[in-house]
C-alpha cells in the first residue's frame, strides 16, 4: 500500500486562522490490548487536552465521520489534524508525544540510527498485531 508521508505541523506554530492545529484526532483499535495501553498513557499525559482519541472498534464508530475506512484505519494508526491533514504510522506517535509534552522523545525518534528501526519495528508490529494480541 502506497501512502503519502505527511509531516505534522509544528504544534507551536499558528495556522492561517491564527490557532494551533490541535486537536489531533487519533483513530485507534480499542480491541487491541497494546493499542489500548498506549492510548491510555496518552490520555493520562494529555493535560492540555490536545488529543481526541477515537476507538474505531466501537460499534457506534462511523467511517463517514472521519473520511477513512475501517480497513485503512486497521492497517496502521492514523490521525487527523484540525485542518484536515491525515498522518499515519510513526508520525502519529511523534505528534502524540509532542502534544503531551514528550517532544524530546519525538526528536530522538528522528535520529538517523533510531528512525529506520522505529519505522521497521512499527511496520512489523502493524502487520502482525492481530496475531501478537491473539486475535487471529
Amino acid at each position: 500500500m502506497e501512502t503519502e508521508t505527511v509531516i505534522e505541523p509544528n504544534p507551536h506554530s499558528r495556522t492561517n486562522e491564527g490557532r494551533t492545529p490541535y486537536p489531533l484526532t487519533v483513530f485507534y483499535d480499542g480491541a487491541c490490548p497494546l493499542c489500548r495501553r498506549e492510548i491510555a498513557l496518552m490520555r493520562k499525559l494529555d493535560r492540555r487536552r490536545r488529543l481526541e482519541l477515537i476507538d474505531f472498534a466501537k460499534p457506534e464508530f462511523r467511517e463517514a465521520d472521519c473520511g477513512l475506512s475501517c480497513e485503512r484505519l486497521s492497517s496502521v494508526i492514523h490521525a487527523k489534524w484540525a485542518d484536515g491533514r491525515v498522518i499515519e504510522g510513526i508520525e502519529v506517535f511523534r505528534a502524540m508525544w509532542t502534544a503531551v509534552g514528550l517532544g524530546m522523545l519525538a526528536r530522538v525518534s528522528r535520529w538517523p540510527l533510531i528512525e529506520p528501526l522505529l519505522r521497521r519495528g512499527y511496520a512489523w508490529f502493524a502487520k502482525h498485531r492481530l496475531w501478537l494480541t491473539g486475535r487471529v
